[in-house]
């Protein structure tokens, strides 16, 4: 395998998990950040992402020498003094790419960087983007790089926040979209000591594999929470049917839990921009739509529950909650379906006391309005009720029997189905499942 020398534009999740995958399969990776503070921190091997196996090798990789952290694009790229004879090869492109006005991808991040750059880049270099971005961002890269000699790929990740180091080394497939076939190999060519499927194809059809892909498990996720309340209306268990749905391989198993709703910094971001990306080619995309109208609606129907578990009224009720990021494994609160229900809560006037293993204290504009504390007797604590919004695993080996004692009324709502009915019945609990007799 050839050597690489690589430049990573951004450390976030993306960029920080591209950048140390990339050290630990050889190449010489350099991974650059406008935020002085953070590369500070990874110079020290401080991680500030909560994402398992991604601390072990960026330490890995800094004491082999293959990988490197420095303030700014232009230093990344130009690195003053340093390989002047063996320049960068390849750029990755892993800046934010927000929900803008509307819900349209603001690209704002990813033309700056391309502006910054381009009279830096060698000649021969490829510019990849990395980061979730709409049908045609490769053309209009080329265009504000106004480099002949310099191609612009795409090659989207599929990297799930709590898996992403294990979903980089373990690829279902590795997508490649450029017009130049000669730098799409040479990108493909980064990961093939992973032996994933590779698609090469060109730049739009890769930026759409992307969108394709989230919006579809965003509808898979809004098809299920639909079919949990019609099971409640019929007296059917939700879990039994996905169950039997599962074992057919045209469906599977995966995505068809229901829960308080879809969030995250990908799913909704994605969803939304489909739909714009569709309007703006004069396509009505009603499945899609749908899908995020039942999105909203499944965050007010697990209010409705615990309005219900409560006595009908909200206003001065404690209510404990049992996680705050948007899934299990991570620390992310960013669209987070916990805090839109928290939120929904407090509105009506209930008071909450939050506890996450990934967020063990307050965050400043994310969960302002909870109180925030690192043990769960403390959610429990003269609770009116309990409810389950995240799916930590660490929730079932909870002392339940003790919470009890500490619980006004002993009452969960499990928005997530995570917990044995049966133990909690057991420790003087009741409980209230989603889509469940």
């Amino acid at each position: 395998m050839f050597v690489r020398r690589i430049a990573v534009i951004g450390t976030g999740y993306v960029g920080l998990t591209t950048g140390a995958c990339l050290a630990s399969l050889g190449h010489n990776v350099v991974c650059a950040d406008v935020n002085e503070q953070k590369i500070a921190k990874l110079k020290r091997g401080e991680v500030p992402i909560l994402e398992p196996g991604l601390s072990e090798l960026v330490t890995e990789g800094m004491a082999a020498g293959r990988l490197k952290f420095v303030v700014g694009a232009r230093n990344a790229i130009a690195a003053p003094g340093e390989d002047s004879d063996n320049p960068v090869e390849v750029v990755f492109l892993c800046v934010p790419t927000p929900m803008g006005e509307g819900g349209a991808a603001d690209l704002a991040a990813v033309e700056a960087v391309a502006q910054e750059v381009r009279d830096l880049l060698p000649r021969g270099c490829v510019v990849v983007n990395k980061s979730t971005v709409p049908v045609g961002t490769a053309s209009r890269t080329k265009q504000l790089l106004g480099r002949r000699d310099v191609a612009v790929v795409s090659n989207p990740e599929f990297l799930r926040e709590g898996s992403a180091v294990r979903d980089f080394l373990n690829p279902d497939r590795i997508v490649v979209g450029c017009d130049q076939q000669d730098a799409a190999e040479r990108v493909a060519a980064l990961y093939s000591r992973l032996g994933a499927p590779t698609l090469l194809t060109d730049a739009a059809s890769a930026e759409m594999v992307k969108y394709a892909a989230n919006c579809f498990l965003a509808m898979k996720l809004s098809y299920v929470n639909a079919l949990a309340e019609l099971c409640e209306r019929l007296g059917a268990d939700v879990h039994e049917v996905t169950e039997g749905m599962g074992y057919d391989k045209r469906i599977g198993q995966a995505f068809l839990s229901p829960g308080p709703g879809w969030g995250g910094s990908c799913l909704p971001k994605d969803t939304n921009a489909l739909v714009q990306i569709s309007e703006a080619a004069g396509f009505d995309f009603p499945l899609l739509s749908a899908s995020l109208d039942t999105n909203r609606r499944q965050s007010a129907r697990m209010v409705e529950k615990v309005r219900a578990a409560v006595g009908g009224s909200l206003v001065n009720k404690r209510i404990g909650l049992l996680g705050l990021t948007f899934k299990a494994g991570t620390d992310d609160l960013r669209d987070s379906p916990a805090l839109t229900v928290a939120g929904a809560l407090r509105d009506e006037g209930a008071e909450l006391t939050g506890y996450d293993p990934g967020c063990p204290s307050a965050v400043p504009g994310m969960t302002d309005g909870i109180t925030v504390t690192d043990e769960p007797s403390a959610v429990a604590k003269d609770a009116d009720a309990i409810v389950v919004l995240t799916e930590w695993p660490e929730f079932r080996a909870l002392d339940w029997p003790e919470l009890a004692r500490f619980a006004a009324n002993r009452t969960v709502v499990d928005t997530r189905n995570l917990l044995d009915p049966d133990v909690l019945r057991r420790a003087g609990f009741s409980w209230v499942g989603v889509g469940c007799r």
